[in-house]
């Protein structure tokens, strides 16, 4: 895993990036484009060092890329037919081959997580694409005949092509969509996303990008045995795909369903160490919640047991998490998920003295339908996003009524969805479609920038494309078995966890109960609005800012994860990010 970056006029971008990948670093350039790369070391150390150019006749490819493919041998081997020669057993090297044998249709022939561009010497045009789910991050800036792009935001405001400015929808999205993001939007003017499952080609100043891939409705004709049996195969192989590293690897696990599956399934296959996040006395302060039913320790000491794996706890202290909320910030380049980002940033600083690969648990939640809010029908058929019922236009200096409800309206129309399917049907693909393209992109986010800010390159095995394909397809009621959140996955994964574990009722990522962390951000958001020049105050209502700080209201900002200490923390998060990246309100 790595940070790429690349202008079709010659900057030097490298070192706001050398953190995702500290190990090497390489840069090409000829008088048309250079192309800038910093590598973290995970497949075969010696080689696949970036930029990577390779001729084919009298033409030549370039290219910089920041993923793992979890296909390479099946790739390599179908190129070797084909006559291509390899001089390493690195992945960068089968995807250029694989661009230089079938172009931008490669593709559609690859599994696994990227973003990559390809520059072609001899037409002087840069192919460019994204995974299918969005685990890898790529932005860019498309100026006149200039193309920027970069794996991080602050990267393209370093090569001072474009200023830090934002306008009236970058302030909608920080406020009203906050920490979400609508797809393809990089909140600053000017910066743009390349949406998942995305690719295409600049070339003469000209930028043409299209979707390559959705998940697609249609009509499901397996038995729930065959389902169980699909799922079981489906997740097994991808965890063990996963596992590919020439580094130690390790998995995060908190006791909970999806994180128990991968640490199963994984420490079968090789060596495993894992992981688990802890709070300072929070088993003093620690309350049930509809949310948050129980503590992980009991499920996680069940696990380690099951699997007899070296497990290691980390602590995280009330003081650190305050402090890390900015060093969050600076990982995103935007403000995110409070302390629920700041601790996975702490927590992977930790984990990456003990391994560089980690495989965690996220997406399976989004898949398999694990949200309160799938099963809430309150919620499920309220007319808006399901993890945002907290009202938040009071909050705007000025209104924008129609933001949001634009935006959960097109990515309704974009599901495909067969016809005569019942209502509850219909709504339950809707809500796969709004999870896939809003919640889950929020927290790949949050798990790429948190662990590559620290150099640990985290694989995701439940965002598998092919996972997603098929339970696109699958119907609610079998994903409800037993009337239970996540119901086929655990009928799916009988026999491989303890009955307590496989059974146990959805817990969120877990988060600090002392009240010494509200008291410290409420402190912190009161020394904010006292400043008169706080440049938070030129977008957010003073007295809506102080009605929050003697708020009590439970319902969440953003999901299950931010109440109101995090919602507190959000708003710190927006005044540093202003203050920090000198941003213009225009």
């Amino acid at each position: 895993m790595c940070g790429i970056a690349g202008e079709t006029v010659w900057g030097n971008m490298q070192r706001s990036s050398q953190y995702r990948g500290s190990d090497k670093s390489g840069i090409y350039t000829d008088a048309n484009a250079t192309l800038i790369h910093t590598r973290l070391n995970v497949v075969d150390l010696e080689n696949g060092t970036q930029p990577m150019t390779f001729a084919k006749g009298d033409k030549e490819y370039t290219i910089v890329y920041n993923g793992e493919l979890y296909n390479t041998i099946e790739l390599r081997d179908e190129l070797k037919s084909l006559g291509h020669i390899f001089t390493s057993h690195s992945d960068t090297e089968v995807l250029l081959h694989s661009y230089m044998q079938w172009k931008e249709n490669c593709v559609h022939r690859l599994n696994g997580i990227f973003a990559f561009a390809v520059w072609e010497n001899h037409s002087h045009r840069l192919f460019i694409a994204r995974d299918r789910i969005g685990v890898k991050p790529f932005f860019y800036v498309h100026q006149g005949e200039e193309f920027i792009f970069a794996s991080e935001i602050k990267t393209l405001l370093t090569s001072k092509k474009i200023r830090a400015e934002i306008d009236s929808n970058s302030i909608a999205e920080i406020i009203l969509l906050g920490p979400g993001r609508t797809p393809g939007f990089g909140v600053f003017r000017g910066v743009c996303e390349l949406p998942p499952a995305f690719c295409g080609f600049f070339s003469n100043g000209s930028l043409e990008i299209k979707q390559y891939w959705k998940p697609l409705d249609k009509v499901f004709t397996d038995s729930f045995e065959q389902a169980v049996e699909n799922v079981r195969f489906l997740i097994t192989d991808s965890v063990r795909r996963q596992l590919v590293s020439d580094v130690p690897v390790g998995a995060f696990l908190s006791g909970g369903l999806d994180s128990s599956i991968i640490s199963a399934i994984a420490a079968k296959e090789r060596p495993l160490q894992t992981f688990s996040v802890y709070y300072k006395d929070n088993e003093r302060f620690f309350e049930k919640s509809h949310f948050q039913p129980d503590s992980d320790d009991s499920y996680i000491d069940a696990m380690t047991k099951h699997l007899g794996i070296e497990h290691h706890r980390i602590e995280i202290n009330t003081d650190d998490l305050v402090d890390a909320l900015e060093a969050a910030v600076d990982a995103r380049a935007l403000p995110g998920m409070a302390d629920i980002d700041a601790s996975l940033l702490l927590f992977c600083k930790e984990v990456k003295n003990h391994v560089t690969v980690a495989l965690s648990g996220e997406g399976a939640d989004e898949i398999f339908g694990g949200y309160p809010w799938y099963r809430d029908r309150e919620i499920l058929m309220r007319d808006g996003f399901p993890w945002a019922t907290n009202p938040r236009t009071g909050f705007l200096k000025k209104e924008q009524k129609s933001y949001v409800q634009k935006r959960y309206k097109k990515t309704l129309a974009s599901a495909h969805i067969l016809p005569n399917q019942t209502p509850h049907e219909h709504r339950m693909k809707e809500m796969f479609n709004l999870n896939l393209h809003w919640f889950m992109q929020t927290l790949l986010d949050r798990t790429d920038r948190m662990s590559m800010y620290n150099g640990l390159e985290v694989r995701v095995p439940f965002c598998d494309h092919r996972i997603v394909e098929y339970l696109y397809t699958v119907p609610w009621e079998m994903k409800d078995y037993n009337s239970r959140e996540k119901g086929l996955l655990r009928e799916a994964m009988r026999g491989l966890l303890p009955d307590e574990v496989l059974w146990r009722k959805k817990s969120p990522y877990p988060k600090t109960h002392n009240p010494a962390y509200l008291t410290a951000v409420s402190k912190k958001l009161c020394d904010i609005i006292q400043d008169s020049g706080s440049p938070l105050l030129q977008i957010v209502r003073k007295d809506a800012l102080l009605k929050l700080l003697k708020s009590t209201n439970p319902t969440p900002w953003y999901g299950q994860l931010m109440t109101t200490p995090q919602t507190i923390a959000y708003f710190l998060q927006i005044d540093y990010w202003l203050r920090e990246y000198d941003v213009r309100v225009v």
